[in-house]
């Protein structure tokens, strides 16, 4: 039976009144998507799935915040997101790259800046390092949740 036959059937019975007016369209919208062609489920699929690795590389990003929640949270949060979610994409495994990186460079710069507060050029250099913690993993979520994958600047490269 052809697909315009059995939407024919179908109009006969919402004329017979044997059925709703919103169970016609019900029915014909699942008939309808019963005979999609392939190459369009086919990117509806892709579609969902690029979504899917959009927002896990977000999340990676913001995930760096939990420590403002919970002390040291923002560096193992984002470490076990990307252990878990690593081997389903290549994007969501260069962005979880991108954030230990990040943190890992943040953490050493972290450390020499304090050193530095004894010349009191320190303290500047620890308000700027403050400031672009926030802002980096900020702009790299947005780009993320855009599809773009963003290395973070003044990054050292520990993961390649």
């Amino acid at each position: 039976m052809s697909m315009a036959e059995e939407i024919g059937k179908l109009n006969e019975l919402k004329q017979s009144g044997a059925m709703s007016e919103e169970e016609y369209q019900k029915a014909k919208e699942s008939l309808l998507a019963k005979n999609q062609p392939a190459g369009q489920k086919f990117k509806q699929t892709v579609d969902g799935i690029a979504a899917d690795v959009n927002k896990w590389g977000m999340f990676i990003h913001l995930s760096q915040f939990c420590g403002y929640i919970v002390p040291l949270a923002g560096l193992i949060v984002p470490i076990v997101l990307w252990q878990m979610k690593k081997n389903d994409s290549e994007i969501i495994d260069r962005h979880g790259q991108i954030v230990v990186n990040w943190i890992i460079t943040e953490l050493i710069l972290g450390i020499i800046f304090g050193i530095l507060c004894f010349a009191l050029i320190g303290i500047p250099l620890l308000s700027v390092l403050a400031i672009v913690g926030i802002v980096f993993p900020i702009v790299g979520a947005v780009k993320a949740n855009n599809g773009e994958v963003w290395s973070y600047p003044c990054s050292i490269r520990f993961f390649k």
